[in-house]
């Protein structure tokens, strides 16, 4: 499944970049997501989401490849259900380019997914995406105005604690079924007026008939 979001951060070009480069910095302002560990250009961590009810946490692994001249990062990820035998994985594109109101983020995903989450489909899991990537965008714009494109948001001292093993803090899980809502919504709709019209016109015919 393919995926394709854009989004713009209130910085230049070449700031903007460094911010990306820093993935203890970036990866906070991932809804449902923490980072434990990060050494070099690999890293691991934990997303937790929840439909419903029901919470589902995966840990994963992944690595990430820039192209300076480019402005372009890849990043490659992995992981699996803590609690059950889905999987997910993804192929991850950024592309930043200069705009006028600041820099324009391009991100391009391939995605891979099994388990529950796959039973939503390409519309509602592009619906979700969307959402998720509005949050992102805020947060990354709010650690901007916060702390400044040079400024570190994570302490050298807590980055080492998790490459030694201390695990963050867990992730606020993110809701897909809000998320998914207005799909699942726009989906029933058709059914829901073919049902109600079957109904309309069984009522009709009784009613003939008892007259």
């Amino acid at each position: 499944m393919q995926l394709d979001h854009s989004f713009t951060v209130p910085a230049g070009l070449d700031d903007a970049w460094k911010l990306f480069q820093e993935l203890d910095r970036v990866a906070p302002c991932m809804p449902g997501a923490v980072l434990d560990t990060l050494e070099g250009d690999s890293f691991t961590g934990r997303v937790k989401v929840k439909v419903g009810a029901v919470q589902m946490s995966y840990r994963g692994e992944g690595t990430v490849t820039r192209d300076g001249s480019a402005r372009s990062m890849l990043l490659d990820l992995s992981g699996s259900e803590t609690r059950g035998a889905g999987t997910a994985s993804a192929t991850v594109t950024a592309t930043l380019t200069a705009a006028p109101a600041g820099t324009l983020v391009r991100v391009r995903t391939d995605l891979d997914i099994t388990g529950r989450p796959a039973q939503f489909g390409r519309g509602i899991m592009t619906e979700v995406g969307d959402r998720i990537v509005q949050q992102f965008a805020t947060r990354l714009e709010e650690l901007l105005r916060e702390v400044g494109p040079g400024a570190s948001a994570v302490s050298a001292t807590s980055t080492t604690e998790s490459l030694q093993g201390r695990l963050a803090p867990e992730p606020e899980a993110i809701d897909l079924g809000a998320a998914a809502l207005p799909v699942l919504l726009r989906k029933a709709a058709l059914p829901a007026a073919a049902v109600l019209f079957a109904v309309v016109v069984i009522r009709t015919l009784r009613q003939r008939s008892r007259s």
